[in-house]
Protein backbone atom coordinates (compact mmCIF):
# COMPACT_ATOMS: atom_id res chain seq x y z
CA UNK A 1 0.00 0.00 0.00
CA UNK A 2 1.23 3.24 -0.80
CA UNK A 3 2.57 5.56 2.26
CA UNK A 4 1.47 9.03 2.78
CA UNK A 5 5.35 9.65 4.17
CA UNK A 6 7.19 8.81 0.49
CA UNK A 7 4.84 11.60 -1.32
CA UNK A 8 4.50 14.96 0.20
CA UNK A 9 1.46 16.15 -1.84
CA UNK A 10 -0.11 12.50 -0.26
CA UNK A 11 0.68 13.09 2.80
CA UNK A 12 -1.00 17.26 2.46
CA UNK A 13 -3.98 15.69 1.15
CA UNK A 14 -4.61 12.92 3.53
CA UNK A 15 -3.87 15.74 6.50
CA UNK A 16 -6.75 17.96 4.30
CA UNK A 17 -9.30 14.87 4.17
CA UNK A 18 -8.41 14.26 8.21
CA UNK A 19 -9.26 17.82 9.09
CA UNK A 20 -11.95 17.94 7.30
CA UNK A 21 -10.73 21.37 5.69
CA UNK A 22 -13.98 21.86 4.19
CA UNK A 23 -15.92 23.04 7.05
CA UNK A 24 -13.86 25.51 8.06
CA UNK A 25 -15.30 28.42 6.58
CA UNK A 26 -18.11 27.54 8.90
CA UNK A 27 -16.00 27.61 11.64
CA UNK A 28 -14.82 31.06 10.80
CA UNK A 29 -18.58 32.35 10.00
CA UNK A 30 -19.18 31.30 13.70
CA UNK A 31 -15.93 33.31 14.89
CA UNK A 32 -17.60 36.39 12.56
CA UNK A 33 -21.09 36.38 14.17
CA UNK A 34 -19.75 35.91 17.40
CA UNK A 35 -17.71 38.81 16.96
CA UNK A 36 -20.24 41.10 15.32
CA UNK A 37 -23.10 40.42 17.88
CA UNK A 38 -20.51 41.18 20.98
CA UNK A 39 -19.85 44.37 19.08
CA UNK A 40 -16.75 43.69 17.58
CA UNK A 41 -12.91 44.92 18.48
CA UNK A 42 -9.53 45.35 17.45
CA UNK A 43 -8.98 43.35 14.10
CA UNK A 44 -5.53 41.64 15.39
CA UNK A 45 -7.71 40.44 18.52
CA UNK A 46 -10.26 38.41 15.49
CA UNK A 47 -7.62 37.10 13.77
CA UNK A 48 -6.11 35.19 16.49
CA UNK A 49 -9.86 34.11 17.29
CA UNK A 50 -9.76 32.28 13.99
CA UNK A 51 -6.37 30.95 14.36
CA UNK A 52 -7.32 28.90 17.97
CA UNK A 53 -10.57 28.01 16.51
CA UNK A 54 -8.88 26.73 13.57
CA UNK A 55 -6.64 24.85 15.87
CA UNK A 56 -9.25 23.54 18.17
CA UNK A 57 -11.34 22.30 15.35
CA UNK A 58 -8.30 20.47 13.23
CA UNK A 59 -7.52 18.92 16.42
CA UNK A 60 -11.19 17.95 16.92
CA UNK A 61 -11.31 16.07 13.55
CA UNK A 62 -7.72 14.31 13.84
CA UNK A 63 -8.85 12.90 17.43
CA UNK A 64 -12.42 12.52 15.84
CA UNK A 65 -10.75 9.77 13.33
CA UNK A 66 -8.31 8.47 15.89
CA UNK A 67 -11.22 7.36 18.34
CA UNK A 68 -13.55 6.14 15.30
CA UNK A 69 -10.72 4.01 14.05
CA UNK A 70 -12.37 0.71 14.67
CA UNK A 71 -15.76 1.84 13.27
CA UNK A 72 -14.44 3.02 10.37
CA UNK A 73 -12.26 0.18 9.62
CA UNK A 74 -15.65 -1.26 9.39
CA UNK A 75 -18.11 1.28 7.33
CA UNK A 76 -15.51 3.92 6.21
CA UNK A 77 -12.52 1.60 4.97
CA UNK A 78 -11.59 5.12 3.17
CA UNK A 79 -10.91 6.85 5.70
CA UNK A 80 -6.88 7.44 5.91
CA UNK A 81 -6.37 5.71 9.27
CA UNK A 82 -7.85 2.22 8.02
CA UNK A 83 -6.71 2.78 4.46
CA UNK A 84 -3.23 2.66 5.94
CA UNK A 85 -1.91 6.56 4.49
CA UNK A 86 -1.28 7.18 8.19
CA UNK A 87 -0.48 6.17 11.78
CA UNK A 88 -2.76 6.06 14.53
CA UNK A 89 -0.66 7.13 17.15
CA UNK A 90 0.35 10.14 14.28
CA UNK A 91 -2.99 10.81 14.50
CA UNK A 92 -3.46 11.38 18.10
CA UNK A 93 -0.14 13.50 18.51
CA UNK A 94 -1.53 15.82 15.98
CA UNK A 95 -4.36 15.79 17.54
CA UNK A 96 -3.72 16.71 21.17
CA UNK A 97 -1.50 19.09 19.86
CA UNK A 98 -3.47 21.03 17.79
CA UNK A 99 -5.73 21.13 20.80
CA UNK A 100 -3.28 22.56 23.40
CA UNK A 101 -2.29 25.33 21.15
CA UNK A 102 -5.50 26.30 20.03
CA UNK A 103 -6.65 26.68 23.54
CA UNK A 104 -3.33 28.63 24.91
CA UNK A 105 -3.94 31.12 21.62
CA UNK A 106 -7.88 31.32 22.69
CA UNK A 107 -6.63 31.83 26.40
CA UNK A 108 -4.33 34.52 24.94
CA UNK A 109 -6.95 36.62 24.62
CA UNK A 110 -8.13 36.67 27.97
CA UNK A 111 -9.48 35.07 31.25
CA UNK A 112 -13.01 34.23 30.34
CA UNK A 113 -12.12 33.20 27.09
CA UNK A 114 -9.58 30.88 28.07
CA UNK A 115 -12.01 29.08 30.60
CA UNK A 116 -14.30 29.21 27.32
CA UNK A 117 -12.33 27.52 25.22
CA UNK A 118 -11.13 25.35 27.97
CA UNK A 119 -14.61 24.48 28.19
CA UNK A 120 -14.49 23.86 24.37
CA UNK A 121 -12.18 21.51 24.76
CA UNK A 122 -13.51 19.28 26.69
CA UNK A 123 -16.24 19.40 24.86
CA UNK A 124 -14.84 18.17 21.62
CA UNK A 125 -13.04 15.50 23.33
CA UNK A 126 -15.57 14.41 25.00
CA UNK A 127 -17.79 14.14 21.37
CA UNK A 128 -14.79 12.61 19.47
CA UNK A 129 -14.87 9.94 22.46
CA UNK A 130 -18.17 8.16 23.02
CA UNK A 131 -20.06 10.08 19.79
CA UNK A 132 -20.49 6.73 17.98
CA UNK A 133 -21.62 5.31 21.43
CA UNK A 134 -24.18 7.86 22.42
CA UNK A 135 -27.73 8.49 21.26
CA UNK A 136 -27.62 12.34 22.24
CA UNK A 137 -24.09 12.64 20.44
CA UNK A 138 -25.81 15.23 18.30
CA UNK A 139 -26.54 17.48 21.46
CA UNK A 140 -22.45 17.63 22.25
CA UNK A 141 -21.81 18.44 18.75
CA UNK A 142 -24.35 21.05 19.22
CA UNK A 143 -22.71 22.45 22.07
CA UNK A 144 -19.11 22.66 20.73
CA UNK A 145 -20.98 25.37 18.06
CA UNK A 146 -22.50 26.92 21.13
CA UNK A 147 -19.33 27.03 23.16
CA UNK A 148 -17.48 29.02 19.89
CA UNK A 149 -20.10 31.41 19.39
CA UNK A 150 -19.31 32.04 23.22
CA UNK A 151 -15.54 32.10 22.78
CA UNK A 152 -15.93 34.49 20.12
CA UNK A 153 -18.48 36.89 21.87
CA UNK A 154 -16.11 36.95 24.96
CA UNK A 155 -13.37 38.54 23.17
CA UNK A 156 -15.03 41.30 21.73
CA UNK A 157 -15.89 44.68 23.29
CA UNK A 158 -19.45 43.90 24.83
CA UNK A 159 -18.68 40.37 25.79
CA UNK A 160 -21.05 37.72 25.69
CA UNK A 161 -24.26 39.71 25.50
CA UNK A 162 -28.07 38.07 25.59
CA UNK A 163 -28.32 37.82 21.32
CA UNK A 164 -25.36 36.07 21.28
CA UNK A 165 -25.92 33.49 23.80
CA UNK A 166 -29.70 32.90 21.72
CA UNK A 167 -28.13 32.66 18.32
CA UNK A 168 -25.62 30.47 19.29
CA UNK A 169 -28.58 28.49 20.88
CA UNK A 170 -30.53 28.91 17.93
CA UNK A 171 -27.61 27.21 15.97
CA UNK A 172 -26.88 24.70 18.61
CA UNK A 173 -30.43 23.30 17.73
CA UNK A 174 -29.66 23.51 13.95
CA UNK A 175 -26.61 21.62 14.24
CA UNK A 176 -28.67 18.57 16.25
CA UNK A 177 -31.01 17.96 13.64
CA UNK A 178 -28.01 17.94 10.76
CA UNK A 179 -26.14 15.79 13.18
CA UNK A 180 -29.18 13.16 13.75
CA UNK A 181 -29.35 13.10 9.67
CA UNK A 182 -25.09 12.90 9.68
CA UNK A 183 -25.60 9.74 11.96
CA UNK A 184 -27.90 7.41 9.09
CA UNK A 185 -24.71 8.78 6.43
CA UNK A 186 -22.47 5.27 7.07
CA UNK A 187 -25.38 2.92 8.73
CA UNK A 188 -28.54 3.44 7.07
CA UNK A 189 -31.20 3.47 8.75
CA UNK A 190 -35.06 4.97 8.59
CA UNK A 191 -34.75 8.67 9.36
CA UNK A 192 -37.55 10.32 12.00
CA UNK A 193 -38.92 13.50 10.82
CA UNK A 194 -39.04 15.45 14.60
CA UNK A 195 -35.43 16.04 14.80
CA UNK A 196 -34.70 17.58 11.11
CA UNK A 197 -37.54 20.50 12.21
CA UNK A 198 -35.11 21.79 14.47
CA UNK A 199 -33.23 22.97 11.53
CA UNK A 200 -35.94 25.72 11.16
CA UNK A 201 -34.70 27.11 15.01
CA UNK A 202 -31.93 30.17 13.70
CA UNK A 203 -35.38 31.34 11.24
CA UNK A 204 -37.91 31.38 14.30
CA UNK A 205 -35.06 33.53 16.39
CA UNK A 206 -34.47 36.03 13.54
CA UNK A 207 -38.14 36.45 13.23
CA UNK A 208 -39.00 37.26 16.67
CA UNK A 209 -35.27 38.93 17.83
CA UNK A 210 -35.61 41.16 14.15
CA UNK A 211 -38.43 44.00 14.14
CA UNK A 212 -39.20 47.22 12.64
CA UNK A 213 -36.12 48.38 9.76
CA UNK A 214 -35.08 44.84 10.28
CA UNK A 215 -37.54 42.99 9.72
CA UNK A 216 -37.93 43.20 5.95
CA UNK A 217 -34.22 41.36 5.51
CA UNK A 218 -34.89 39.17 8.43
CA UNK A 219 -37.47 37.55 6.07
CA UNK A 220 -35.48 37.80 3.02
CA UNK A 221 -32.71 35.80 5.03
CA UNK A 222 -34.87 33.42 6.82
CA UNK A 223 -36.35 32.52 3.01
CA UNK A 224 -32.62 31.67 1.61
CA UNK A 225 -32.14 29.38 4.44
CA UNK A 226 -35.30 27.70 4.41
CA UNK A 227 -34.91 27.47 0.18
CA UNK A 228 -31.23 25.91 0.94
CA UNK A 229 -32.63 23.27 3.92
CA UNK A 230 -35.23 22.25 1.32
CA UNK A 231 -33.09 21.77 -1.79
CA UNK A 232 -30.57 20.01 0.82
CA UNK A 233 -33.22 17.79 2.43
CA UNK A 234 -34.63 16.48 -1.39
CA UNK A 235 -30.92 14.46 -1.68
CA UNK A 236 -32.70 12.35 1.20
CA UNK A 237 -36.05 12.51 1.02
CA UNK A 238 -37.07 13.17 -2.99
CA UNK A 239 -37.46 11.20 -5.75
CA UNK A 240 -34.12 9.56 -7.16
CA UNK A 241 -31.41 7.85 -5.61
CA UNK A 242 -31.57 9.27 -1.80
CA UNK A 243 -27.76 11.21 -1.05
CA UNK A 244 -27.54 11.48 2.76
CA UNK A 245 -23.84 12.52 2.75
CA UNK A 246 -24.98 15.28 -0.13
CA UNK A 247 -27.45 16.31 2.26
CA UNK A 248 -25.46 16.84 5.52
CA UNK A 249 -22.53 18.82 3.43
CA UNK A 250 -25.07 20.76 1.91
CA UNK A 251 -26.55 21.85 5.39
CA UNK A 252 -23.00 22.24 6.92
CA UNK A 253 -22.27 25.00 4.38
CA UNK A 254 -25.83 26.05 5.26
CA UNK A 255 -24.29 26.95 8.89
CA UNK A 256 -22.83 30.21 7.19
CA UNK A 257 -26.23 31.56 6.20
CA UNK A 258 -27.67 30.50 9.95
CA UNK A 259 -24.43 33.30 10.86
CA UNK A 260 -25.49 35.89 8.67
CA UNK A 261 -28.88 35.36 9.72
CA UNK A 262 -27.92 36.20 13.51
CA UNK A 263 -26.66 39.15 12.79
CA UNK A 264 -28.96 40.33 10.08
CA UNK A 265 -28.95 44.45 9.47
CA UNK A 266 -25.10 44.96 9.37
CA UNK A 267 -23.60 46.17 6.13
CA UNK A 268 -23.29 45.13 2.64
CA UNK A 269 -19.46 44.60 3.35
CA UNK A 270 -20.27 41.99 5.99
CA UNK A 271 -23.47 40.09 3.74
CA UNK A 272 -20.92 39.83 1.18
CA UNK A 273 -18.01 37.97 3.82
CA UNK A 274 -20.32 35.36 4.78
CA UNK A 275 -21.46 34.69 1.18
CA UNK A 276 -17.99 34.72 0.15
CA UNK A 277 -17.58 32.00 3.36
CA UNK A 278 -20.28 29.96 1.82
CA UNK A 279 -19.43 29.85 -1.54
CA UNK A 280 -15.27 28.46 -0.09
CA UNK A 281 -17.05 26.25 1.73
CA UNK A 282 -19.12 24.80 -1.50
CA UNK A 283 -15.85 25.02 -3.23
CA UNK A 284 -13.84 23.03 -1.03
CA UNK A 285 -16.62 20.11 -0.38
CA UNK A 286 -15.48 19.51 -4.71
CA UNK A 287 -12.20 18.66 -3.24
CA UNK A 288 -12.22 17.32 0.59
CA UNK A 289 -15.33 15.78 1.74
CA UNK A 290 -17.09 17.28 4.52
CA UNK A 291 -17.95 14.16 6.59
Amino acid sequence: MRSANSDPLLHIRVLLVMGRISNLPTVWSNCLAGWLLGGGGEAARFNLLCLGATLVYLGGMFLNDAFDVGFDSQHRRQRPIPAGLIDVGTVWKLGFASLALGLLTLAWLGKVTGVLALLLVVAVVIYDAVHKAVTLAPVLMALCRLLLYLVAASTTREGVVGLAVWSGLALALYVVGLSYLARHESTPRPVRWWPLSLLAAPVALALVVNTEAYAQLAWWLSLILACWIIRCLRHTFGQGPHDVGRTVAGLLAGIVWVDLLAVAGMSIGICLAFAALFALARLSQRFVPAT
